[in-house]
């Protein structure tokens, strides 16, 4: 059966004027749908793509994380990250800044660069150990996860998971999108799957939440100590809390005295030390230090025991 007979049949039974790109082509699987994870401009880009990308995998799921040799100091300090983020709260910054930052060599093979942008997962190294890297990206929808990103990041952790690969979480979300759009979509059971990969994975999990956003139920099922992470860090100008001042207020108080009001809240619960007294977070570190903390605490775990309570199977939000 030949492409054009295909788009014939196709436009006769749905009656929608497509070409082959539009209905199938690499643009449309890669950005459109999340069905394809690259596309390449050759075969010798894409092979040599694929070459790099299984040398992040172990053989098999039984055997654990690849590790190489690192010329790269696993406990340098990464001054540049001081200065990461822009100190207003409303500018945009790139999460891949950061993730380079406390890389090897800075270097970060990401998956699915045209899916789902508000999310950023990849494959790194720290000290010549394999790592998965899920993040928030501020730069699409303020890091905002919806549908597509939740999945997107599901499917992620659970592939990490399957071939023991520590997962390193950089955490900057102001919530979970929203509108019809996604309420329709069915935004909080394909949110559940994200909360749910993280929950059931074994392997070593580490989060850093960063400057300003890590609120609500967002800031749960991005790998929080609620979730079973291992360690939980933040930068001291992280915001974990409930919500932002002025929606926390607009509600609490009615938009009385608004100012004053958010200026209180933002004293009281937007900083990361409520959480730090709570336990949710285990310390509050300088972002220079975030490699060698990271590097740490993958050599303190490699001990960690991978099992889950022993069950028929568990049950998938699906």
């Amino acid at each position: 059966m030949n492409i054009p007979y295909i788009l014939l049949l196709f436009q006769s039974v749905t009656g929608e004027d497509v070409t082959q790109e539009e209905l199938g082509g690499a643009k449309t699987h890669t950005a459109t749908s999340g069905v394809a994870h690259k596309a390449f401009d050759n075969d010798v880009d894409a092979i040599l793509q694929v070459r790099e990308f299984f040398n992040f995998l172990p053989l098999s799921n039984k055997d654990p994380a690849p590790r190489r040799v690192c010329h790269d100091p696993p406990f340098r300090d990464v001054p540049g990250l001081d200065t990461v983020v822009p100190l207003e709260s409303t500018a945009a910054y790139d999460i891949k800044d950061v993730i380079l930052g406390v890389a090897d060599d800075m270097e970060f093979f990401e998956i699915m660069p045209n899916y789902a942008k508000n999310i950023v997962v990849g494959f790194t190294r720290m000290n010549g150990q394999t790592v998965g890297v899920v993040g928030n990206q501020p730069k699409v929808a303020a890091g905002c996860l919806d549908i597509n990103a939740s999945v997107k990041g599901a499917r992620f952790v659970r592939f990490c998971d399957s071939f023991n690969i520590p997962i390193v979480t950089f955490v900057d979300v102001p919530g979970f999108l929203p509108g019809t759009g996604q309420e329709y979509g069915g935004i909080i059971r394909h949110g559940a799957k994200l909360l749910y990969a993280f929950a059931e994975a074994t392997v070593r999990k580490l989060q850093l939440s960063l400057e300003r956003c890590a609120y609500g139920g967002a800031y749960d099922v991005m790998s929080s100590k609620h979730l079973r992470g291992d360690t939980n860090y933040a930068w001291p100008t992280a915001e974990v809390a409930v919500m932002g001042a002025k929606g926390a207020v607009s509600i609490i108080f009615r938009g009385k005295d608004q100012d004053k009001n958010e200026a209180e809240y933002v004293e009281k619960f937007a900083n990361p030390f409520p959480a730090a007294v709570r336990g949710f977070v285990d310390d509050i570190i300088e972002p220079r230090s975030t490699r060698r903390r990271i590097c740490q605490d993958l050599q303190v775990l490699a001990s960690k025991k991978r099992e889950n309570p022993w069950k028929k199977h568990a049950n998938m939000p699906l």
